[in-house]
């Protein structure tokens, strides 16, 4: 996913990815700070992965994750990054959504 313009890349290594919201590409970094934001609105972040596993992530917990691992938090409101997830639809969304509930299971090593 590359936006206009811009030469972000994601780390992969460390659970980065990219989204693009308004037609520029956004790096998504899960760091310690982002994931407890995220969990402490959207409950156990475990629960969260199990849910994804079976199909029942919900769009607004989605969208919610990719807010918090933004890294540049405050730039994109979070109907932005909705409204980016449903542009590029749920199977483009999926690939972010892989890298960053990896690294929550995974760890970095």
């Amino acid at each position: 996913m590359s936006g206009v313009g811009s030469a972000k890349s994601a780390n992969t290594a460390r659970g980065e990815a990219l989204l693009t919201i308004e037609g520029q590409t956004r790096l998504l970094r899960p760091s310690f700070d982002a994931l407890v934001r995220a969990e402490e609105e959207l409950g156990p972040l475990f629960a969260l992965v199990e849910r994804a596993g079976e199909g029942q992530l919900r769009l607004s917990e989605l969208a919610t994750l990719f807010w918090h691992c933004l890294d540049e938090p405050g730039k994109h409101s979070r109907a932005k990054v909705g409204a980016a997830v449903i542009e590029q639809g749920l199977a483009a969304s999926a690939a972010p959504l892989r890298a960053l509930l990896g690294e929550i299971l995974r760890g970095r090593k």
